[in-house]
């Protein structure tokens, strides 16, 4: 499985996530990004193009090899993108040092989602923002019950999506309060379940 990760997965999300399906969410979640961008979870910068209102990114990519990916697309914008190459679960930057951090369909893989996303509110600003695009929980029983059948099959092969984590519950759970959140079905995708918002620090974060 190691060589797996280390090279097949990446050149494989490398093409699955170029999907011009997925150009409409990333250009609505990315457009909100303003100042000093956190993106986890960077990927090989699909989102890139997309941002329009930003002074600086932080790409936080713990694999290598799909970041790779990223160096055409990081050539052709004009605000400086700088490499960090960790695990969400322990961000390298100060408290209180970001206006936005993005994610886009990011919160399924991680390990431990929960720590993630108290790293995340301790980096951003008091006055900044958290903007997503995630997959989830469906609120289908039956489709749930596929979801939690699945999932332990699928993650060895897919960078350890989870197909049922209840991702609003997860972010309010880490002291965000949504100021937005839309949650529906994928089209043409039954055992996905589609969550978008943007989220702001609670006064207890």
């Amino acid at each position: 499985m190691k060589i797996y990760t280390k090279y097949i997965l990446p050149k494989r999300l490398n093409k699955e996530m170029g999907s011009d399906d997925f150009n409409q969410t990333r250009k609505e979640i990315a457009e909100k990004a303003v100042g000093v961008v956190l993106e986890v979870g960077f990927g090989s910068g699909y989102n890139i193009p997309f941002y329009n209102k930003i002074q600086k990114l932080y790409a936080l990519e713990p694999s290598r090899e799909l970041f790779n990916y990223a160096e055409e697309r990081i050539g052709k914008v004009q605000f400086p993108i700088e490499y960090l190459q960790a695990s969400v679960e322990e961000i390298p930057l100060p408290n209180n040092s970001i206006d936005t951090i993005v994610s886009t369909w990011t919160l399924c893989s991680i390990s431990d989602l929960p720590k993630a996303l108290k790293e995340m509110t301790r980096v951003l600003k008091p006055e900044g923002k958290f903007v997503f695009a995630e997959h989830g929980k469906s609120p289908k029983k039956l489709n749930y019950l596929l979801q939690k059948l699945i999932t332990p099959l699928t993650k060895p092969f897919t960078g350890n999506c989870h197909m049922d984590r209840e991702i609003d519950k997860y972010i309010s759970n880490a002291g965000f309060e949504f100021e937005e959140i839309t949650k529906e079905p994928e089209d043409g995708r039954p055992l996905m379940f589609s969550y978008k918002g943007a989220a702001y620090k609670g006064e207890n974060s």
